[in-house]
């Protein structure tokens, strides 16, 4: 399938565009700071009985091929078509598609397992994307919503927190990387979408660069930073991201930013 004749609209419209500018430097360098998190998820004991999997957001697709070590039938879908190019190379018997988060293109119970990976909380409403989320999976599936952990558990934001002030103010609830953090908000909204909370799950996921121009090279792939590039420029960017990463430096001319990320099982 062509992705360029897929159309998508509201969120993932803008979320694909922004995403889309350096999609080879993501998967080059900034996907695999994610890999602990996939890994954890794999050895849940839960997903050992699951056979199908729907990936959502799911980018350059290096979750979906964590996943598929246990997972037969593999799909995935993302705003983004540059990423759904490159993870059709990677498993290319996958089904990739691009696609909008709240309006998934599969038919109800579908798959007994669903993910997202800092996905959810990018969502027009997150809320009808869980409901999404839960309308393709079999009765009595599992859903992973995984998001940033807390912002004091996250060495990033600082760097997240110097690129807001190269943006205009966010319009009121706005969705940010740490709208669902907090448990107690992740979990109300798991239930509100007809879910059923299981386990909540912090793992360490460091991002560790071996020097800064690969450091910058990764962290400016992400979307929210093309977003600042855009109301800025890239060299007021790239300022600002080098100062908040300078205290990461290591003896060698390293950077490791350590960070929590967390997720919810869940069931349908």
């Amino acid at each position: 399938m062509n992705t360029a004749a897929v159309r998508v609209t509201g969120s993932a419209q803008q979320q694909g565009d922004l995403w889309g500018v350096r999609a080879a430097d993501y998967a080059e360098i900034q996907e695999a700071t994610f890999r602990p998190l996939y890994e954890n998820v794999l050895q849940r004991s839960e997903i050992g009985g699951c056979h199908s999997l729907l990936d959502i957001g799911c980018g350059p697709g290096l979750a979906a091929q964590v996943l598929a070590k246990k997972v037969g039938r593999v799909a995935g879908v993302d705003a983004c078509a540059p990423f759904i190019e490159i993870a059709r190379g990677r498993l290319p018997y996958a089904d990739f598609r691009v696609a909008e988060v709240e309006s998934l293109p599969h038919p109800d119970e579908a798959f007994d397992l669903v993910t997202g990976f800092n996905a959810f909380q990018y969502a027009a409403s997150p809320i009808n994307a869980l409901r999404e989320a839960r309308r393709v999976a079999s009765p009595a599936g599992l859903i992973v919503i995984a998001v940033w952990g807390l912002p004091q558990d996250c060495d990033a934001a600082g760097h997240l927190k110097a690129l807001g002030a190269l943006m205009p103010p966010p319009p009121p609830g706005a969705p940010g990387p740490f709208a669902l953090s907090d448990e107690e908000k992740l979990r109300a909204l798991a239930a509100e979408a007809g879910l059923a909370p299981l386990a909540v799950v912090d793992v360490d996921c460091p991002w560790i660069y071996p020097n800064l121009a690969t450091a910058l090279r990764g962290m400016l792939s992400a979307g929210p930073v093309q977003r600042a590039i855009r109301a800025s420029s890239e060299e007021a960017v790239r300022s600002a991201v080098t100062e908040a990463i300078a205290p990461y430096r290591t003896a060698d001319g390293r950077y490791r930013l350590n960070n929590k990320f967390r997720y919810l099982l869940a069931q349908a």
